[in-house]
């Protein structure tokens, strides 16, 4: 057995420091062939700086041998010194056995700097001088799919479908099934997506995602149920499960599933937000309060659960409460003229008009392009008497819905009161 053999066998057994002292103590008085294997090995086992050592010093030697090159531009690549790669792979000319090889790892790293014009170039080069190689076709697909232009990519992983199902171990029908999806194609795309033995779960959810966007939702329904009987702690899964039963009026079983997914992790905001819509439809409306206030306790500016918390108080009148939760989610730093206006609604509610037109002027810097508000707030200046003030605001509304005639009335009286 010579030295090399009996260094990976040691390797193999974990016994890695042997492997290497034994292979540093050969190389001092290996021929260049053995150095480059050595070179290899060093590269495989991620000791790039002994395998740039041994391989520079064989280029020195050989300046001509493309294929230290390429193995010595691996390692650049590995260290992310990419120019270094560039440089090297740009010395191997055309016509040479390896040109190819560099062209795409070129490609590669043009791609990886969003060169995405050269690196097709390069890979076009490449296709023109070896049109069958089915690496290339899948690095064009790459490129393409990556840049989102889905029809040029599913024209390249076709030609690479036609010829094997696999490369790298990238499955060619996953890369089809979501280009195709994000191409529009759903039907198509769930040509791709097929049940294996040992179904990855991630696969699954797009799958399911996939059929959704088709309007196949007893397919996605499936995809989603499957992905949870694998992994249950698939977080997203559990929000689109319960979204499409509720699609399709399943709320009891929408309602369940939130529930399922807040059990295995108490701190998904989402999924405590959705649990308090359903719960709402389902009319359990104090579930849907302690739910929607347990995703705002997660995050206190969710904005989309705060608003909804606020008109779930409006239904039972519950104004005093509404301008406690606004200021306390404004004590937190939070800002936003939504919250103002509803802060200015709720105290109007109470009376408090002092405090109400505090909140009207807040909001109204943001919200002064907002029709609905202005007519509000105009007309609440106006019970106010504040009429000079309630015109202009008024007006500004009338710029935006001049059909409005029950305003402009409403601003001609005030004018004439004016007078």
């Amino acid at each position: 057995m010579n030295t090399i053999q009996q260094a990976i066998e040691l390797a193999e057994k974990n016994e890695t420091e042997k492997a290497l002292a034994l292979l540093s103590d050969y190389q001092k008085n290996a021929d260049d062939d053995s150095l480059f294997q050595i070179a290899e090995l060093y590269l495989q086992w991620g000791f790039l700086i002994e395998s740039r050592t041994i391989l520079e010093q064989l280029i020195e030697r050989y300046p001509e041998e493309t294929a230290l090159k390429l193995t010595l531009s691996d390692i650049f690549i590995e260290s992310e010194e990419d120019e270094l790669a560039i440089t090297i792979l740009n010395e191997i000319p055309e016509g040479d056995e390896g040109y190819v090889q560099a062209l795409i790892q070129l490609a590669d790293l043009y791609q990886a700097q969003g060169l995405f014009e050269v690196s097709e170039q390069k890979l076009l080069e490449a296709k023109h001088i070896d049109p069958q190689e089915r690496v290339i076709d899948f690095a064009l697909g790459e490129l393409f799919f990556s840049i989102g232009e889905y029809v040029k990519a599913i024209n390249y992983y076709e030609r690479v479908y036609a010829k094997t199902k696999e490369i790298g171990h990238v499955s060619i029908e996953d890369r089809l099934g979501e280009a195709y999806a994000a191409a529009g194609e759903y039907e198509k795309a769930l040509e791709f997506y097929k049940e294996e033995e040992e179904p990855d779960p991630d696969k699954l959810f797009r799958h399911g995602i996939t059929a959704h966007q088709a309007s196949r939702d007893d397919i996605a329904m499936k995809a989603w149920e499957h992905v949870l009987e694998i992994d249950q702690d698939y977080y997203a899964a559990y929000t689109q499960l319960a979204n499409v039963y509720k699609e399709q009026g399943m709320l009891e079983e929408a309602y369940k599933t939130v529930q399922q997914g807040l059990e295995r992790d108490s701190y998904q905001k989402e999924l405590f937000f959705l649990a308090s819509d359903i719960a709402h439809q389902l009319g359990k409306n104090d579930e849907s309060e302690e739910h929607v206030r347990q995703a705002i306790a997660l995050e206190p500016d969710y904005k989309e659960a705060v608003l909804f918390l606020i008109e779930l108080l409006k239904e039972k009148e519950a104004f005093d409460e509404i301008i406690e939760l606004i200021q306390s989610i404004k004590n937190t730093g939070a800002e936003d003229a939504l919250y103002d206006w509803e802060l200015a609604k709720a105290n109007v509610e109470i009376e408090s008009f002092d405090e109400a037109l505090n909140s009207y002027q807040q909001a109204y810097t943001s919200l002064q392009h907002d029709s609905d508000f202005l007519k509000e707030y105009g007309y609440f200046l106006t019970e106010e008497g504040r009429i000079q003030e309630a015109i202009p605001i008024l007006k500004a509304y009338l710029d935006q819905q001049p059909i409005d005639e029950d305003v402009r009335e409403h601003v001609e009286r005030l004018e004439q009161d004016l007078m």
